[in-house]
């Protein structure tokens, strides 16, 4: 669906996902993250870049669950401390996960998807064309109900920060990797809230498109 179509369709309420392409477990058990290896950090900032063309082919579970991981995962288990600052480790950003079959909510601390709905929202987590096929699509949510030692005007500047350093952490693990991506801010969060179900306390952030490069055919 192009962008035109999308905002037409935002104004009249009408930007709602798509049935879901094939079944949706309940939950998804995720491959333990590869949490060695990779490209050394300074030649991952210098490979660093966003891209906005992506072949549909699907990522495996383990290229999820390393993207995943490397976004909001465990990396200190005996503090449940995350990859990715928070502060007073409020872990108030939720990943959720855009798959063709249903939309996840990532859970950290058992590498696990937990499925949200069974149905295809990656047409509604941007106005950009690509979303709707690229493989995956991130949303990073802020829950500010985690957040109750935090003054209210403060949350969501608080939760964007959290949310951008896990955005960067996406980044560094496609240019590692040979992923492509790129963050996006440009949504209709009335009609994505919708569709994902959120709270009142709950606020769409940003979100991220995920996959491999698109393949050139040589002339």
């Amino acid at each position: 669906m192009n962008t035109l179509t999308k905002l037409a369709l935002g104004l009249i309420g009408q930007l709602r996902p798509e049935p879901a392409v094939g079944d949706a477990d309940s939950v998804t058990h995720l491959p333990p993250a590869k949490t060695s290896g990779g490209m050394p950090l300074m030649q991952a900032l210098s490979a660093r870049q966003s891209q906005r063309e992506f072949d549909p082919k699907p990522l495996t579970l383990q290229m999820i669950s390393d993207l995943l991981w490397a976004a909001a995962g465990v990396n200190r288990p005996g503090l449940n401390g995350r990859t990715a600052p928070s502060a007073m480790n409020a872990q108030e950003v939720d990943v959720y996960v855009a798959l063709p079959a249903g939309l996840y909510r990532y859970a950290p601390a058992t590498q696990t998807l937990q499925l949200v709905s069974a149905t295809d929202v990656r047409r509604v987590t941007g106005y950009q064309d690509f979303v709707d096929s690229a493989p995956l699509d991130l949303v990073f949510v802020a829950d500010h109900s985690r957040m109750k030692l935090v003054p209210a005007a403060q949350r969501e500047s608080y939760a964007s920060a959290a949310a951008g350093a896990m955005a960067q952490n996406v980044y560094l693990y496609c240019a590692s990797k040979g992923l492509a991506t790129v963050i996006r801010a440009w949504i209709d969060r009335a009609a994505l809230g919708q569709a994902m179900g959120l709270g009142n306390d709950q606020q769409v952030l940003l979100a991220q498109t995920v996959g491999r490069p698109q393949s050139v055919t040589p002339p």
